[in-house]
């Protein structure tokens, strides 16, 4: 489906007005973002996602907008995977929770950028040459059973080929400067470690990338749905990150329906020209396993290890 520039840049104008005035209006001094804040900038995404989904349905037809809801809940269902490796980034470099959302914020507004690059980028490969869908399919199966026999997620930014690259090339001060993610020392520009920061939330992004933006092509090849889909899951991933990273450990198996549901979709694009299976059905897959991830997390909460008095210890 062609759409035309006008739509696109409207779409990019909108998205880049709310990132200003969560900028410069509600976050223009750093503060820790409350469960409460946090949870109304969650509605107000979700509820912006829906609005819009509602008028792709008025304009463009029920298929489209079927193929967007099914594409935006494939999206925000893998990103909240993400915050648990943002949560694991931030505590392994001690930043400040009043600091975390300026990192968030140029991290996911770069993530918009490398994901539109990668969305386009994927269709075109595609359309040009359709078994690349087989190696998309295969790959997402083999990140779904990885996924899956994960124990617990490890970050090693230390073993991170571009911020090495970064350390390499630009000094790096060894304490955080408040929110500042470079000062000035005379005439030099040195880099701070919130920066760094930076770095390795952009390049895990950019992996995440790899599964999420595959496994929406299983569902359409429509370039506007496809960004339009990222741009509001990645957008309310930000807000969603401070009300829940809190309570990410009690949803415990929840990676294991999202790796399901990487296994699934990759199976359906390996399958795409042997058997059909319409977008209602994949959604209702994608519904059911969510909750019943979550249902049984909180059923079968994850036994605490119990904690060994000093005198005791080894």
């Amino acid at each position: 489906m062609d759409h035309s520039l006008t739509l696109w840049i409207l779409f990019n104008v909108f998205i880049l007005a709310m990132l200003i005035v969560d900028l410069k209006v509600f976050n223009r001094k750093p503060h820790e973002i409350s469960i409460k804040e946090s949870l109304i900038w969650t509605g107000i995404w979700i509820a912006q996602a829906v609005i819009f989904g509602v008028g792709i349905y008025y304009f463009m037809g029920s298929q489209p907008a079927l193929d967007y809801f099914t594409g935006y809940l494939i999206e925000k269902s893998l990103s909240v995977d993400n915050i648990f490796v943002f949560l694991l980034i931030f505590t392994y470099f001690g930043v400040d929770a009043i600091y975390q959302h300026r990192v968030l914020f140029w991290g996911i507004f770069g993530a918009l950028v490398f994901r539109l690059i990668f969305i386009f980028v994927g269709v075109a490969l595609l359309e040009q040459f359709h078994w690349i869908i087989y190696i998309f399919g295969a790959f997402l199966i083999f990140t779904g059973i990885k996924l899956g026999l994960e124990k617990d997620k490890e970050i090693h930014p230390e073993k991170n080929p571009v911020l090495l690259l970064v350390r390499r090339f630009l000094p790096i001060t060894k304490k955080i400067h408040g929110p500042n993610f470079f000062i000035k020392r005379g005439k030099r520009i040195i880099a701070t470690p919130l920066f760094v920061v930076l770095i390795v939330i952009e390049t895990s992004d950019i992996v995440f990338a790899l599964d999420s933006i595959p496994a929406i092509m299983a569902i359409t090849r429509d370039t506007f749905l496809i960004y339009s889909a990222n741009a509001f899951a990645i957008l309310g991933l930000r807000a969603l990150y401070f009300a829940v990273s809190g309570v990410m450990r009690l949803f415990h198996y929840l990676h294991y329906g999202l790796a399901f549901i990487l296994v699934y979709i990759g199976s359906k694009m390996l399958l795409e020209n042997v058997i059909h299976i319409p977008t209602l059905f994949t959604l209702g897959v994608i519904v059911v396993t969510l909750t019943i991830s979550v249902i049984f997390s909180i059923l079968h909460p994850k036994d605490e290890e119990p904690d060994v008095p000093e005198e005791d210890l080894p």
